[in-house]
């Protein structure tokens, strides 16, 4: 128990004084328990010498206006020097702090001890739900006239921004070839009427700050997107560039990023060739555009080379003839540009002669009529007698080269015999035929087109997306 004892100038304090001192020890002296309930309240102002009013009228003032709320059950007030208790039972926080704020600014108040309980009533009263329903219709009645007006804004729009777009497509039919492009421009055109549209729409609603925040949340959400994207989009733009400059065309023969085969089709991942093995291959467009693109098709002719080496002993002039004449005589071969024959290197033990000449790269093979072109000047080189040696090599004898002496083994040597091939005479069974393509060659056509038809006419599930190639020149002829 705390004992608290107050005196003024060495004598007792006055019997008022001494009523507020009990007040306090009564307070201090309130178990644990009951001050978790208790919420003194400290005075707002300074505590007055002299009460302003009487400590009855206080406390019936304070019990009118909570019997007034009708907020409070078991209501019961007492006043004691200025300090108001208040007991009873609130039906939320809200009502007990409120009862609190009351009694702390009724005048002669010097402070407040809150008693009051809170048990939250369950109320199944639906006035408020009603009331929150009515509002909300009400509103709604309000905004009809601008709900009315966006639905007729947005339609507006979209059949305002396809039939620009369809506008824009007849435009540039006869001057852009392509489709995708086609498209890919109206589109570009055509969504900025579908933006001024939502933005009217948004206006009229009163949702500018809305617009604003969407706009710039599109735009933090694009740079989001496109790091996330970042190869589809490289492939997309890769492939309207490709669209644009046409380094090639459906039904060519090209070579890019260690592939050749005929150009399929392209659409806006990927291009699609078929090789001569007969495989599909499909390239991403970014690397088809970064990538070196020979087309073999683009023009009809294309030239081939290949080497011949002849002996040191035969004539360079004479030999270079045979060569042309037989190129000449080659009905692969075109005449224009005329083949040629170049002196290429000397080489340790031959000549070595390059030979030049064109073909139809469109509907021939070159590596067919290249080998048909080294058989037959093979056989005519053979026939004339020019020497095709082998190149030099070093033997080396680890144990030296034993000497014998001829007047001793004369009799057991065996007469060497000379080969026709050695005098330069070209035996019966090495003799050329001199055909231009054998059996065995199969022929001098392109490759491309002897593929079985069933594997030209595969069907690639990535190819139905789209051909970007279609719609311009038709296909090169093979």
């Amino acid at each position: 128990m705390t004992k608290l004892t107050i005196r003024t100038g060495g004598a007792l304090a006055s019997p008022r004084m001494s009523g507020a001192a009990v007040a306090i020890f009564l307070m201090m002296s309130v178990p644990a328990a009951a001050q978790a309930v208790d919420e003194p309240t400290a005075p707002e102002q300074a505590v007055t010498i002299e009460p302003v009013a009487r400590d009855e009228a206080i406390e019936e003032r304070i019990s009118r206006i909570l019997e007034a709320t009708g907020w409070y059950r078991g209501v019961e007030i007492a006043v004691d020097e200025g300090i108001v208790f208040l007991d009873g039972i609130a039906g939320s926080r809200e009502q007990r702090t409120w009862a609190r704020d009351l009694a702390a600014r009724t005048e002669g108040t010097v402070a407040v001890v809150n008693r009051i309980e809170v048990r939250e009533d369950v109320n199944w009263n639906l006035a408020p739900a009603l009331s929150e329903i009515e509002a909300l219709a009400r509103r709604i009645a309000v905004a009809l006239p601008l709900i009315a007006l966006a639905v007729l804004i947005l339609p507006l729009a979209w059949w305002l921004s396809n039939a620009i777009a369809s506008l824009i497509r007849r435009v540039l039919a006869p001057r852009v070839e392509q489709d995708f492009l086609r498209n890919v421009i109206a589109r570009a055109m055509a969504i900025p009427v579908l933006l001024v549209g939502v933005y009217l729409l948004l206006q009229v609603a009163g949702l500018t700050g809305l617009a604003v925040s969407l706009l710039g949340g599109a735009g933090v959400i694009g740079i989001v997107l496109g790091f996330a994207f970042r190869d589809i989009a490289e492939n997309f733009l890769a492939s309207l560039m490709l669209s644009i400059r046409r380094p090639f065309r459906q039904g060519d023969v090209i070579g890019v990023a260690g592939f050749e085969g005929v150009v399929q089709t392209m659409n806006t991942r990927s291009t699609i060739l078929l090789t001569i093995d007969g495989n599909h291959v499909q390239i991403p467009n970014a690397t088809v555009f970064k990538s070196t693109i020979v087309n073999y098709t683009a023009g009809p002719a294309r030239r081939v080379t290949m080497d011949v080496g002849i002996g040191y002993d035969a004539s360079i002039g004479e030999t270079q003839r045979l060569i042309v004449d037989v190129l000449r005589g080659h009905e692969a071969i075109l005449n224009e540009p005329p083949p040629m024959v170049l002196v290429d290197a000397l080489g340790p033990a031959t000549v070595s002669l390059k030979a030049h000449f064109w073909i139809d790269g469109r509907t021939l093979s070159p590596h067919r009529v290249r080998s048909s072109a080294l058989r037959l000047i093979k056989r005519a080189l053979v026939e004339h007698g020019v020497s095709m040696p082998d190149e030099a090599r070093e033997v080396i004898f680890p144990q030296g080269v034993p000497l014998v002496r001829m007047d001793e083994t004369q009799s057991n040597v065996a007469p060497v015999q000379t080969s026709a091939a050695a005098q330069g005479r070209p035996a019966a069974s090495t003799a050329e035929p001199d055909t231009e393509a054998t059996s065995a060659e199969g022929g001098l056509a392109n490759e491309i087109s002897e593929l079985p038809q069933d594997i030209a006419n595969a069907t690639i599930p990535e190819a139905a997306s789209g051909n970007l190639l279609a719609g311009g020149e038709p296909p090169r002829h093979r």
